[in-house]
């Protein structure tokens, strides 16, 4: 039975629009990324997943260890609910979460904050000035990982630290230490250039053969600049962890001595996005079904909702994919409309009103910002239903 018909049979009695996930797929995935790691434990980022359920069935399998968190009351909320071992790997100035961290011991003991400014130290400081008693925060550096070549001229990456050298990560490691109520414990280091970018777009070969070439040469810079780092951050604190790499990047950033542990979480979902790598292959795994509610003229269907656009620079890359039956295509004057969506091609000619067109989102985590409910799939039946941070009322971006 081809997945369509798998899809359509597993989710007979349930009204779209819905989301679900391929279990068999997702434990594929999830063991790709863990052989992938040689070895190495992955934080699993949870921007990705968006599911508490999922996120405890993710961390009862070997090869996976600690969360990777994007927002403090999120992290707050995990560790309340047990989990344990979470960085939260951007900066926070919420006060209210701050002061909350500082007065719980048991908090502050599963939660690690990133920084990368003493700018961001005086504002936690301030924010938990009034605690009493205060409890130790833990803290991670994050270094800037992006690529910088001609003198400055060109850079790839994420635009995110300042601290990109070991002078500069090794004054704000002294700066952490001579402040009381703080332990530094780890560093932070995300390579999105190699990691977010697939080396293998559909735009051509010789767009493919420039991103290997920086990505190559980044890697090299990089591998020498983080450890360099990474040794001089630990002439002033004892590190508990080196968090590198994401997804795309798991294989060449474990090869590094001073990475040792790399973050994933996309790749066990493996949207769109994921489909332009050279290095690795996943399978599809969650996916949302849309029904057909018109047919305004021949060639053509219109589904309900599908305007569901992931973040990042605006552009095609950034649609969801009609992606089951194969062959549909937006209207290229409308593209994924905020209550309906024309879809274009050959197979809109078979279909009808009331059927389902699959879609893959162009990202993992975003999806569950959608749909309060993943169906778990097995075969061709729904076998359980989990919620996601929406479906349990929580929104934390």
């Amino acid at each position: 039975m081809d997945d369509r018909r798998r899809y359509d049979r597993a989710t007979a009695a349930l009204e779209p629009p819905f989301a679900i996930l391929d279990l068999e797929a997702f434990h594929a995935n999830a063991a790709a990324l863990v052989r992938r790691a040689a070895g190495k434990p992955i934080r699993v980022a949870t921007k990705s997943i968006r599911s508490r359920p999922l996120l405890e069935r993710v961390l009862a399998m070997d090869g996976f260890r600690g969360l990777m968190a994007f927002t403090l009351p999120e992290a707050l909320w995990l560790a309340e609910r047990g989990f344990d071992d979470i960085l939260v790997a951007y900066p926070t100035v919420d006060r209210e979460a701050l002061a909350t961290l500082a007065s719980n011991a048991e908090a502050a003991g599963r939660i690690t904050l990133s920084v990368d400014s003493t700018e961001q130290l005086a504002f936690m400081d301030h924010a938990v000035a009034g605690v009493q008693p205060r409890h130790e925060i833990r803290i991670c550096i994050d270094i800037d990982a992006g690529f910088v070549a001609l003198g400055g001229k060109f850079r790839a990456g994420a635009l995110r630290s300042p601290v990109r050298d070991a002078d500069q990560a090794a004054a704000l490691a002294t700066d952490i230490a001579k402040r009381p109520g703080c332990r530094l414990v780890g560093l932070l280091a995300y390579e999105a250039q190699i990691a977010g970018v697939g080396d293998a777009p559909h735009t051509g070969a010789a767009r493919a053969r420039a991103i290997r070439l920086m990505q190559a040469l980044s890697a090299r810079e990089l591998i020498v600049r983080r450890g360099r780092i990474v040794n001089a951050v630990r002439q002033i604190a004892d590190l508990e962890f080196v968090n590198g790499g994401g997804t795309g990047s798991v294989e060449r950033t474990v090869r590094e001595k001073a990475v040792t542990e790399v973050a994933a979480g996309s790749g066990l979902f493996h949207p769109r996005l994921f489909d332009f790598y050279s290095r690795f292959t996943g399978r599809p795994a969650a996916l949302f079904a849309l029904p057909v509610v018109r047919r305004p003229a021949p060639g053509t269907v219109t589904v309900l909702g599908g305007g569901y656009l992931a973040s990042g620079s605006a552009g095609p890359s950034r649609l969801p994919q009609p992606y089951l039956p194969a062959g549909l295509r937006y209207a290229p004057d409308e593209g994924a409309g905020e209550v309906q969506t024309p879809l274009l091609g050959r197979p809109a000619e078979d279909l009808r009103v009331g059927d389902r067109v699959w879609f893959r989102h162009a990202k993992a985590g975003e999806l569950c910002e959608r749909f309060d409910t993943l169906y778990l799939v097995e075969n061709d039946t729904v076998t359980e239903s989990v919620p996601t941070y929406r479906g349990e009322a929580r929104t934390f971006l």
